[in-house]
């Protein structure tokens, strides 16, 4: 039961089907802002919406009983449980804000696309950088602020009166929204170079010191891509090893095979020379046994060559 629980846990196809249902209940959830398809068709989305809400607390519990410990180990699988923990909080005025928090089940997208996950991680690792670049912004802020308060605070005191209205004019400022005819004009008709004070503040402010933002993050988003092209090569040379290894396997044993069978054909040299022996033998009898009918033969012929000499001879005597 576990080993088929962990096939499908662990099943692309699983994972498709998640990212799907987190689609259809984002789409969901927007529907349910208009009064008029509430009034229309909220009864079928509610129940669309409760199956898949069960559809992932089920698949929730199995990723739990699947992976036990390492689950929570994982800060994605945590906030996955977080989410869907959010999501069944009951309907009640006292968990009304929480309720409503439902919406970040559409932020489960993030665990389940590879290129998401790289951008937040390269957010998150940036943060340890930023806590400086913050301190620095928030110094010439403070700073720019008392010296708004003092130099424009009399003359304008709906934009400079106190310490917090100067913090927030300086703000809008920063971000170069409607500055230039909400703030510097109406503080120029009294204080004519008052647009230096504003000019390098901007510059200060927004082209620099928010850049360092940008660097920072971008900085810590490249780190996380290396990080990543790393694994993916170090997975893809594994592989490899892995490929390599099994062909050496392979040949190892193949020449351990050819071994054996040279080993085994002659593994008793003298098994190997008998029939050698036993051929060279018959072969010298057959030599031996030709030699000596050789002999014969010719003894034969010599004889017989004597016997007609000597009947030649007698022959002769005879006449």
């Amino acid at each position: 039961m576990l080993a088929w629980l962990t096939t499908v846990v662990n099943d692309p196809r699983t994972e498709r089907v998640i990212m799907s249902l987190i689609v259809v209940n984002a789409v969901i959830l927007g529907l349910e802002t208009s009064k008029t398809i509430m009034a229309s068709y909220g009864w079928l989305l509610e129940i669309l919406d409760h199956i898949i809400l069960a559809v992932f607390v089920v698949e929730i519990a199995a990723r739990v009983i699947v992976h036990r410990v390492a689950f929570f180990r994982d800060p994605w699988s945590v906030f996955d449980f977080i989410v869907i923990g959010i999501a069944l909080v009951p309907a009640t005025e006292t968990f009304s804000v929480l309720r409503s928090l439902r919406v970040l089940r559409v932020l489960r997208l993030i665990t389940g696309v590879p290129t998401l996950r790289r951008v937040v991680a390269g957010l998150l690792a940036a943060l340890p950088g930023m806590g400086s670049i913050v301190f620095l912004i928030g110094l010439i802020y403070y700073v720019f602020a008392i010296m708004a308060t003092k130099l424009f605070g009399e003359d304008n005191p709906n934009l400079f009166g106190t310490l917090g209205d100067s913090l927030f004019t300086l703000f809008t400022v920063m971000t170069l929204e409607g500055w230039t005819n909400d703030v510097a004009r109406p503080v120029m008709q009294n204080h004519p170079y008052a647009w230096v004070f504003f000019v390098v503040y901007i510059v200060i402010t927004t082209f620099m010191v928010l850049n360092l933002f940008i660097g920072v993050v971008v900085n810590a988003m490249q780190e996380e891509a290396s990080k990543a092209d790393a694994e993916e090569r170090e997975v893809e040379r594994g592989g490899q090893r892995h490929a390599g290894g099994s062909e050496q396997g392979g040949r190892r044993g193949a020449r351990g095979r050819a071994g054996n069978d040279s080993r085994g054909g002659s593994a008793d040299p003298r098994r190997g020379q008998e029939p050698a022996d036993g051929s060279c033998g018959a072969a010298r009898g057959i030599g031996g046994a030709a030699g000596a009918n050789q002999r014969l033969v010719s003894r034969f012929r010599s004889s017989h060559h004597y016997a007609a000499r000597s009947l030649a001879n007698f022959g002769n005597e005879g006449h």
